[in-house]
């Protein structure tokens, strides 16, 4: 442990405790103390809390309750004539009736034609590379040693992050990136793109039984490869889709595209009736690789691994039974307006023209702001009546008395059951746990998805929601909350809900190593 850090445990009830010193030496200190618990501290505190949130959260149905009792016992004690009585007074009023049947008829007609129709996640499948692609840290840097383009300064940066990224010994790298020299030219880069993109959709299709010819619309996110033609039309003449698809193809959008694509094809779905939309989410390296010695760009080689993933989305009625998930909400946050949330993550040369992505230093702020800009529109979306309540009563009486108030922090674990933290980072993941006051739990399947594939981009969230798959956890009714930040700079989530007990799909990514995780040393 560290110098001058003590570690006090004392039990429930005052008692016994172990302090544990600056130099590792462990003693035992015994604490007498008659004074009552303090109840603020006190573990039953939560079940106050969770007695607040169900008064709060049932309030109408409680006051529906004695009004329905009352009706129900009135009913009963009616008789024949009275009924009767009633009918007659209907009859004598039949313009009445008839006007007010008319306005219920056209109001219901003008909800169901108004209203937006439901998107469904009917299953979404991720790349899995092979065996021979893995790249476990000495062999990264052993590579990086042998290609001649880092001094040792530079080897001795990329050792440091590392160590301390996350990452385990089984991520991949291209295939290109395996090669002495490396070989980052526009056929390997292509290679790589059709591998990952078609190796998501053949699994996609078969798990579905969906026929290419029955997609009406593709979306394609890709930040920093974006050939002529485009990697939509790639994927259009390799499954042979249909001449009046709608094909998007969206670059440069960074981590968060993702959700930036599934929103985009949302809109589209709301649009065009009885269709099938299909996401394709993947980031390219082979071209993007840094071969200088410019710190702040040396870390994406450090972090970014193939990944990919691939899901159908439907709007048809039909697909509700077989459906995995229903979109309940998309939130986008963009902070581009600011020149230093711009900036922060920017694809530029350095001095010796070697082309990467540069990482701000301010990149952990600009993303606190992004994330309290995204969670302040999408609270009250989510957030149960009683968490708003307890939030705008701190906030009123900060405004209206001035008074020393700490801000209420709302509490999401009680909207959301499930958490995917895009894998950007162990300090990424390390924040949110902190500022959302999350559980490692929460975060445990952005963890385990960081240290077994890395920093797949705007993919990992797919990976995340299949480790929670793979774990038995997802249960009907369970609301998941995929959030991801992305260049621009961008903050973006989406919530979806689980339409059944949801196993993991054939094939899945966490189907040979689901029985590894959690790794402990990282869970804790």
């Amino acid at each position: 442990m560290d110098q001058g850090r003590a570690t006090h445990l004392t039990s429930a009830n005052g008692g016994s405790g172990v302090v544990v010193g600056g130099g590792g030496s462990v003693g035992v200190q015994i604490q007498q103390s008659r004074r009552l618990p303090d109840f603020l501290q006190s573990v039953n505190l939560k079940y106050v809390k969770l007695g607040y949130h169900y008064l709060i959260s049932n309030l109408l149905t409680l006051c529906f309750v004695p009004l329905i009792i009352v009706t129900l016992i009135e009913t009963s004690q009616m008789e024949l004539d009275d009924i009767r009585q009633l009918w007659l007074h209907l009859q004598y009023n039949l313009v009445s009736v008839v006007i007010c049947s008319a306005f219920l008829v056209f109001g219901l007609t003008v909800y169901i034609m108004t209203r937006p129709k439901p998107v469904y996640l009917v299953d979404y499948s991720c790349y899995k590379p092979p065996d021979h692609l893995k790249a476990p840290s000495h062999s990264f840097m052993e590579h990086s040693r042998l290609t001649g383009d880092f001094d040792d300064s530079s080897l001795e940066f990329q050792r440091k992050i590392l160590e301390r990224s996350g990452l385990g010994d089984d991520t991949y790298v291209p295939e290109a990136m395996h090669a002495i020299p490396p070989e980052p030219t526009m056929v390997a880069a292509r290679d790589e793109a059709e591998k990952v993109m078609f190796g998501a959709l053949d699994k996609l299709f078969s798990n579905c039984s969906v026929k290419p010819k029955d997609i009406g619309i593709l979306v394609v996110n890709c930040s920093l490869f974006n050939p002529t033609p485009s990697l939509s039309a790639m994927i259009v003449n390799k499954y042979k889709l249909r001449g009046n698809i709608r094909s998007f193809n969206l670059g440069g959008m960074g981590c968060s595209a993702g959700v930036i694509a599934v929103d985009l094809a949302k809109d589209l779905l709301q649009v065009h009736r009885n269709t099938n939309a299909v996401v394709v989410s993947t980031e390219n390296i082979t071209q993007n690789w840094y071969f200088g010695n410019k710190k702040s760009m040396l870390i994406p080689n450090c972090l970014f691994r193939v990944g990919g993933a691939a899901v159908l989305l439907s709007n048809k009625s039909v697909d509700r039974r077989r459906a995995k998930y229903k979109l309940v909400h998309v939130v986008r946050t963009h902070r581009g307006a600011d020149d230093k949330a711009f900036r922060c993550v920017y694809q530029e040369q350095d001095d010796n023209g070697k082309t990467g992505v540069s990482l701000s230093k301010d990149l952990m702020a600009i993303a606190g702001g992004a994330l309290k800009t995204n969670i302040t529109t999408l609270g009250p979306l989510v957030l149960p009546i009683s968490e708003q309540l307890l939030f705008f009563a701190t906030l009123l009486v900060k405004k209206l008395f001035n008074a020393d108030v700490k801000p209420y922090i709302p509490d999401f674990k009680l909207a959301f059951d499930h958490f995917c933290i895009h894998a950007g980072g162990r300090a990424v993941i390390d924040e949110l746990e902190k500022n959302l006051q999350l559980l490692p739990i929460h975060v445990e399947a952005s963890r385990m998805t960081l240290h077994r594939f890395g920093n797949t981009s705007s993919s990992s969230i797919w990976y995340e929601l299949a480790y929670i798959e793979a774990k038995g956890r997802m249960r009907k009714g369970n609301r998941v909350w995929q959030i991801a930040f992305g260049s621009g700079f961008k903050c973006n989530s989406a919530v979806w809900q689980a339409l059944r007990n949801v196993r993991p799909s054939h094939n899945g990514p966490w189907e040979d190593s689901i029985h590894k995780y959690p790794v402990k040393t990282l869970a804790e």
